[in-house]
């Protein structure tokens, strides 16, 4: 029980047919495949995301307890900035360390700094001659944890002066 239309196509126009048949089906298969293994893939990927996120959330919790301290380790040690004209006992800070180990300070100037609700920046400008020996001890000091200062920029440059080799070292906090 063939359909009329068929009967009366000739044999090359069967062949035909079902090569068409046959290519429309193919075609539309490896579509739905495609769509399929593009699921796939976005699916792996977002669990591996999910995956990533829940293992540094767990990491969070377990490592809890030292932020919790270290966070209040910060508020109790943390100095507060009330106004901007406070900036001035940073260059004098810096001086008085430098002083400490014979680190000789010239070009020492203030630069405005960021302020928002939770931090205010102060940026400090000095450039320094010195032994190598007393430039790290003074880099050391001036950088301990309970300072809160960081050097933001650094040049170095030697300079030989006779005998002894001086650093001169432009610093930027």
């Amino acid at each position: 029980m063939m359909p009329a239309w068929y009967q009366r196509m000739n044999p090359r126009e069967r062949v035909l047919a079902w090569v068409a048949a046959g290519t429309v089906l193919v075609l539309l298969n490896l579509f739905i495949l495609d769509w399929i293994f593009g699921a796939l893939a976005s699916a792996q990927k977002q669990m591996a995301s999910r995956r990533a996120t829940l293992a540094e959330q767990a990491l969070y919790v377990k490592e809890r307890d030292l932020w919790t301290k270290r966070d209040e380790w910060i508020r109790q040690n943390q100095p507060t900035l009330k106004d901007p004209a406070e900036a001035s006992a940073l260059l004098d800070q810096l001086k008085e360390i430098a002083g400490k180990y014979n680190v000789l300070v010239e070009n020492p100037a203030i630069g405005s700094g960021e302020a928002t609700p939770y931090h205010q920046t102060v940026y400090a400008s000095i450039e320094t001659k010195s032994p190598w020996p007393p430039l790290v001890h003074f880099l050391y000091d001036v950088q301990r944890p309970d300072a809160f200062i960081v050097f933001e920029n650094v040049n170095l440059a030697m300079v030989c002066s006779g005998t002894t080799n001086e650093v001169i070292y432009p610093v930027h906090l």
